[in-house]
């Protein structure tokens, strides 16, 4: 089912342990899992956890995970978050087959077993305004009150329902109400609503309906048609599975499916509500559902992501109960162990200063020799360029250094990485006092970075030829939000931080880049890792740093995160 080499046998949990009861007992011949988006935004990376979850143990008992649509709101679904969710669930690895579905495909069987709910007494047609509902259903300390319109005659509603599938009646005149108890101590029993009117245009059903499931109505059954086994949901349905239950008890379903539930995902610094990444968007706060800063898995792709990284970060974090934040930094953790395996390396100086080192010979360039990726020999070795002008990084140069600091300063000597031993003779500055130029010399018999006479220096700086650099445009992200519990104070907005992007166009690098993919992963040596995006040109490159080499983000802010 995995479209990739298949992952480690994972950890036992609490879930798998009830398939092995089940399966033990005799109550399932076969595992059938679902994952149920509603397509109406983009996945995140919480529903990684519930995709990585519902496909795998479907693939590791032999069955199999169904991609279902929850598609009973046509307000707010779009045909271009169905197409995005079917291309993250296909990168993230897995695939249903021919086990695509939608709850619009069981809309007339659903309909039906509205009106077996009204003939066998157990559903009503309510007139009572939204408000007055919600007043009447009562609190958690208190019952709540039957509607007026709660003992109508079958036959009375019977009518209005087929009315309201008619479109007799405007948005909200009436809605659709389970029987069951008023005074449940369970809120979601109190006579839950199973239809409403909605005058919308349906994606795939277009004007044929008038009036649509609710989620609770829909989900159940869907499952019972499709014959799933294990309906794993996250903790905020656990106070629904009675209200599933008793749907499944009372409707004439070809199945019974058993709905378990898991914690969510959750990451500090970082906000999964759909409804507040729908603002972002709409605000304009980041420029797509792709913004690299975002946490949805088309922005993790853009910004470099692989998708055996969150399998991994996923499988780490295991499968519990009980609700939790998971520190960001375990999952930078992950990107980073994933992408050291397979990222080539290169050069890259973000914010360039330039050195001239006197005593090379003008108009000649030489060619030294790389390597690929330490990590895998075969991946080979590269040649890069190497003359009299070279950019270093500026931070790798202080004119008057501090105790501690070992790179470029004037008399020192330092090695570049592959190349030779240079020593800073002076630094050149502008009308302004800023350092524009450093003037250098090299030793040539350390060519490939060691001395003959087996002196030492303290450091290595990366660097590109001048002559030879391409030119780029450089994204490098931060966590969009300020703290970790974004919101805590009332307001996700005010914790948005500010810095989230800085943007260098100056930057140079290695000419082998000018040929980057986009979305392929690499290493520049000492900066991070960066994938080419997508508003890369041939004449215009643009790289995002996926991920630092180490948490220098939160270790800036006191360890925050």
């Amino acid at each position: 089912m995995t479209r990739e080499t298949a992952a480690p046998e994972p950890g036992r949990d609490f879930i798998r342990d009830i398939i092995d009861r089940d399966i033990a007992a005799g109550r399932n011949s076969e595992v059938v899992t679902r994952f149920p988006p509603e397509p109406n935004g983009y996945l995140h990376i919480g529903h990684a956890k519930a995709i990585c979850l519902n496909f795998g143990v479907a693939q590791e008992y032999g069955g199999r995970c169904h991609l279902r649509f929850d598609d009973t709101n046509p307000v707010k679904e779009e045909q271009e978050y169905i197409d995005a969710i079917k291309r993250d669930v296909r990168w993230l690895g897995f695939d249903w087959g021919t086990h695509l579905h939608y709850a619009s495909d069981y809309f007339e069987r659903l309909y039906d077993w509205a009106e077996h709910l009204i003939n066998a007494g157990r559903a009503y047609v309510d007139d009572l305004p939204a408000e007055e509902m919600r007043m009447m259903r009562g609190t958690l300390t208190e019952p709540g009150r039957n509607s007026p319109y709660r003992d109508r005659s079958i036959a009375e509603n019977l009518d209005l329902f087929r009315r309201m599938r008619e479109g007799e009646f405007p948005n909200g005149a009436r809605v659709l109400r389970a029987k069951i108890d008023m005074a449940a101590g369970n809120i979601n029993l109190r006579d839950p609503v199973l239809y409403r009117i909605l005058h919308a245009e349906h994606p795939r059903t277009g004007a044929k309906w008038c009036i649509y499931p609710t989620y609770d109505f829909a989900h159940g059954q869907s499952d019972a048609i499709e014959g799933v086994s294990h309906s794993l949901c996250t903790l905020e349905f656990e106070d629904h599975r009675p209200l599933y239950d008793w749907l499944i008890e009372n409707l004439p379903v070809p199945s019974r499916p058993r709905q378990y539930e898991f914690a969510r995902l959750n990451l500090n610094f970082t906000v999964l509500s759909k409804r507040f990444l729908t603002q972002l968007v709409s605000q304009g706060r980041v420029s797509g559902w792709d913004d690299p800063r975002m946490p949805t898995l088309a922005a993790l792709r853009r910004r470099g992501v692989p998708p055996a990284a969150i399998r991994d970060f996923v499988r780490s974090v295991g499968v519990a109960r009980a609700n939790s934040t998971v520190d960001i930094a375990m999952f930078e953790h992950a990107i980073r162990e994933a992408l050291n395996r397979i990222a080539q390396r290169r050069m890259a100086v973000l914010r360039p200063l330039r050195i001239l080192i006197d005593n090379y010979p003008p108009g000649v360039s030489e060619e030294l020799e790389a390597v690929n990726n330490p990590e895998d020999p075969a991946c080979g070795r590269r040649r890069i360029p190497f003359g009299r002008e070279l950019y270093i990084e500026q931070d790798d140069f202080i004119e008057d250094p501090p105790k501690g600091f070992y790179r470029l300063s004037p008399g020192r000597e330092v090695r570049l990485r592959y190349g030779y031993f240079v020593t800073c003779r002076d630094a050149v500055k502008n009308a302004a006092g800023e350092i524009t130029d450093l003037i250098c010399t090299y030793d040539p018999a350390t060519r490939g970075g060691n001395a003959p006479d087996g002196r030492k220096v303290r450091a290595t700086l990366h660097w590109v030829s001048a002559a030879h650099a391409a030119r780029a445009e450089i994204r490098l992200y931060d966590p969009l939000f300020n703290r970790p519990d974004p919101g805590a104070a009332g307001d996700f907005f005010a914790d948005l931080n500010p810095n989230s992007l800085d943007v260098l166009t100056e930057s140079r690098l290695e000419p082998a880049l000018a040929d980057a993919v986009v979305g392929e992963a690499v290493q520049f040596e000492r900066q991070g890792y960066f994938c080419a995006d997508l508003d890369s040109a041939p004449n215009h490159l643009v790289f995002n740093r996926t991920v630092g080499l180490r948490d220098s983000w939160a270790k800036a802010r006191g360890g925050a995160g």
